[in-house]
């Protein structure tokens, strides 16, 4: 459903991401971690369309990104860090311009933004975006990628400005979701979030994948039988010393 060889973007001369693989079978949620400036948004963004790599080969649902890209943007739903909406736009009319570009503007889909709207409490549809806060945003973004039923969907910390509430059904919804056949690829900072979600999880570190496998695969990698995501985070990446010494000299 998502497949990355040896992809690579460079930015005048800094790599980015270098070289990495990535095979992400239906159903999977996969999880994509790593430090601030690691390569996860810049992956993400290769991987959904947005950027274009300096070298290397995607598919996403058995597609070249080259050749099939708006068949692919049609089938996945992206949700990214910020939510970019239109400010000038209401939110029930960002909703009708994201149902007439992806040509799904039809009773279901309004059924559908209706039982969403009410999951996530989003009953601010009349207001301006610019009137919005980043949560409101965010739930918002949520609806418009939801609603279509996208076979694959990427998001880039979906959670950040959720409510408790929100970021629940959130979780619970792509746990749903993985069971009927849809692949998630999922970033964030909350460790938690990953171990209790994820089948897979990567970590990326300096542009490169440095460790890859379900909870148990990354424990035998570092040699424990019971550390959590957190301190297998911490361990892989080497940032335990370095978190030591400035804790000591506070």
């Amino acid at each position: 459903m998502v497949k990355a060889v040896d992809l690579t973007k460079e930015f005048g001369g800094v790599r980015a991401v270098d070289g990495i693989n990535i095979d992400i079978p239906e159903g999977q949620i996969f999880g994509f971690l790593g430090p601030n400036g690691a390569g996860k948004t810049t992956t993400i963004r290769m991987l959904t369309g947005t950027l274009k790599p300096t070298r290397g080969k995607i598919e996403i649902l058995g597609m070249d990104m080259k050749k099939h890209e708006i068949d692919i943007k049609r089938r996945i739903g992206v949700v990214p860090d910020e939510p970019k909406i239109y400010t000038h736009l209401k939110g029930f009319e960002f909703l009708e311009f994201i149902m007439d570009i992806f040509e799904v503007n039809n009773s279901d889909t309004k059924k559908r933004i209706d039982e969403l709207c009410a999951a996530f409490s989003v009953d601010y549809l009349d207001k301006f975006v610019s009137d919005m806060s980043h949560g409101m945003k965010q739930k918002l973004m949520l609806v418009s990628v939801l609603m279509r039923k996208p076979e694959v969907i990427f998001l880039d910390e979906p959670t950040v400005g959720l409510d408790a509430r929100s970021a629940k059904i959130l979780k619970d919804l792509l746990k749903k979701y993985s069971t009927q056949g849809v692949t998630i690829f999922l970033t964030t900072h909350i460790l938690e979030i990953a171990e209790k979600m994820c089948d897979v999880i990567a970590i990326i570190d300096k542009g490169k994948i440095i460790a890859q496998g379900t909870m148990d695969e990354l424990r035998k990698l570092t040699g424990s039988d019971d550390k959590t995501l957190e301190e297998l985070f911490i361990e892989l990446t080497a940032q335990e010393e370095d978190i030591k010494s400035i804790v000591d000299t506070l």
